[in-house]
Parts: structure tokens; sequence; C-alpha cells
């Protein structure tokens, strides 16, 4: 069975950052408004989690879309996240609690949340993979999938070890192509080395995309056709193979409206925009706080296993974006390894550093900022 025959289009409501009212309860007037349109345009999935809104994004796809619509009219996904269950026993009553909160009788897609080393270890000690198999064959699953935030080569532990999943979840935008810390062309590689299907999250970053430096502006504005930042960032996603879905989180119905303006007919970039986007990757690469290039000739020096380049790569993202998730990739990156606190000044990294940088300071900061 093809895995997204049932999504119409390759574009995705993601409903973490639904419309809120004053009293930051869930608009359900202005969410229902999007779903019609979103529906009406001929797009028809839709992500969700427990955690989202604090538990509020599940009920609203019960409201605004599962009493309103007919089950076949859209396909909806959800997630077992780590932090909602401690023992296998646990697993089962909590999806019977998100099939209730969601209104429905089965999802299309069900993913093991935010799959990490760390987490991977309490999935498969309280058999999670097992029962979501289960769950499949009693039809209250369609799909198993993951959402991944970790290494390549995580990544592809778990999908070696579980070839029953279906699509994988990442995060990859432009941005993140080569990070060394979030390693999103990588990830996407090993899900196509193993045949997955790719759901992508972050397309734009979670809107940093949106707002770019004056010299990167530049390189889009010389493109003409006024097509927005927004636009370039979701189809440089959706223009890789592989690619079947891509995930916008949207809070009111102009950014809907537009999204699916140049979604409906999709059309992947032209070698130009490629060529733009190029252009405006090398300028983030030009304001990076750290001018290391990750040669990692100071990791093989360290004696206490400091991943320095991929610490740095944490850091200049923190810096050039100001966001969460940086100090997200960070806690993974650093759990089983040397964090910068760690650094006993011995100095052996600096004197190997091709790029003559200050490390041994650079990770005093890093600790500050990160940790």
């Amino acid at each position: 069975m093809n895995t997204f025959s049932e999504v119409e289009k390759n574009f995705g409501f993601g409903c973490m950052r639904l419309p809120l009212k004053e009293d930051k309860k869930v608009d359900y007037a202005a969410f229902s408004e999007m779903v019609d349109k979103f529906i009406e345009e001929g797009f028809n999935y839709f992500d969700t989690a427990h955690g989202y809104l604090g538990g509020e994004s599940e009920i609203a796809i019960r409201e605004c879309i599962s009493k309103r619509y007919p089950r076949e009219k859209f396909v909806l996904a959800d997630k077992l996240s780590v932090n909602f269950f401690n023992k296998e026993e646990d697993i089962r009553p909590f999806f019977e609690s998100q099939l209730k909160a969601c209104g429905v009788e089965y999802f299309d897609f069900y993913l093991m949340h935010a799959q990490n080393a760390s987490y991977y270890k309490k999935y498969t000690d309280c058999r999670a993979y097992e029962i979501a198999k289960e769950l499949k064959e009693e039809g209250k699953i369609r799909h198993i999938a993951i959402s991944f935030h970790d290494k390549a080569s995580v990544l592809d532990m778990i999908l070696s070890e579980h070839p029953e999943i279906e699509a994988v979840q990442i995060q990859f935008n432009y941005s993140d192509y080569e990070d060394e810390s979030v390693e999103s062309r990588k990830c996407y590689e090993i899900c196509r080395k193993h045949g997955k299907d790719v759901i992508v999250m972050e397309p734009v970053r979670g809107g940093s995309l949106v707002n770019l430096p004056e010299e990167a502006q530049k390189v889009f504005d010389e493109l003409g056709g006024g097509k927005s930042n927004a636009s370039y960032a979701i189809r440089f996603a959706a223009s890789f193979e592989g690619i079947k879905m891509v995930l916008s989180g949207m809070s009111n119905i102009e950014q809907l409206s537009e999204n699916v303006s140049y979604m409906k007919e999709f059309k992947p970039l032209s070698e130009e925009e490629f060529s733009a986007i190029e252009k405006v990757q090398e300028i983030f690469k030009k304001q990076k706080l750290i001018a290391c290039t990750a040669c990692k000739y100071c990791v093989s020096e360290c004696p206490k296993l400091i991943p320095i380049p991929e610490i740095f790569a944490c850091m200049n993202k923190k810096k050039q974006y100001q966001g969460w998730n940086s100090n997200w990739y960070f806690e993974i990156l650093t759990k089983d390894t040397g964090k910068p606190g760690d650094c006993i000044s011995c100095g052996a990294c600096e004197a190997i550093c091709p790029q003559k940088l200050e490390i041994r300071e650079l990770l005093k900061l890093c600790e500050k900022e990160l940790s």
C-alpha cells in the first residue's frame, strides 16, 4: 500500500501554532475558517500531538474537523510522546485517550515522537514499537512513522532495527541543510537509503526564514515575481525526491491562504531559484559568530572528547535565530559526550586548529549560552 495514497497534496497543516483567543484558548471560529479553506483548496493532511498547546490542539481537531467533516475527508497524524508514558501499560490507555480527544476511531499516521538516542531506549524498553504494530493490525493506525531529532547515525540505527517504520519526519530547511548539529541533508539521505518516505517539519525554521538579513533579502528580491521568503523555504523542502509532505504551522487565514496559493499547483524550485538559495546559504555562513569549518582536527586532540564543531554550529544558529531548538540540539549532542564545561584548557585544540580560533574562550561562551 502506498503510504501517502490518501494524501491529496504534498503540503500539510501543522497544528502546533493555531489561532488563539485572548484567554490563550484556541479560537475555534478562526481555526474552522482555516480548515474550510484548506480542504476547499484540495489539501487534507493535519498533524497534531497531545503536547501541542497543552492538549488543546487535539481537542480543536475534534471540534473543528472531526465533528464537521466525514472521516474520509481528512488525513490525521498524531504522536506518542515520551513524557506521557513511563511503562508499557501506559501506552494503550494514552493512545485511546488521544483517539477520544481527536474524535476519531483511527489515526492515519501515528508517530513515535522526537526520537533520539536517549528517548529511543525508553520507547524500546516499553515496547512502544510493538504496541504500534498491534494497533495497526487492529485498524487503529494505518501507518507507523517517527519524528526525529538527532544525528544521522542514530536514525540509521533506528530504521535498521525497525523496518516497519513507513515514514520519517525530520527538520529540513535550507538553513539546516549542511548544519553539523542538525544534519538535515544526512538525515534525508538515510531516509532515502532505507526507502522511507519523508515528512518535513520546520521548513521555515519556526518562521526564522521569513525575516532575512538585508543582504540575503536582496538575493530573493532580485529574482522578481513577488514570491515570499516563506514560499522559497517551503518549496525548497518540497523539491527533493522522496519528500511526500511538508508541514507548516499556521496561525491565521492570511498565512494559510498564501501557503496554499503556491502549493496548490506545486512546482519545484527552478535552477535559478536553487542558485539563489545557495547564495543565501553562503551569506548565512559568513554571518556565523564562530568561523569554524568543521574540519574536526580539534576533536581528535581533545582529551574530554568534546564535539567542538557541532557545539559551535549550535551556537551559530542560536545567534542567528534566537530560537529554542539550538538548545534542544545542544542537549542531544552533548548527552553522552563531552560538554563545553568539561574543557580542562589544555590548549591541544587551539594548537591544531587551522582557523586559529580561541577555542577555549569560545567554549566558555557556548557553556553560558547553551547549557
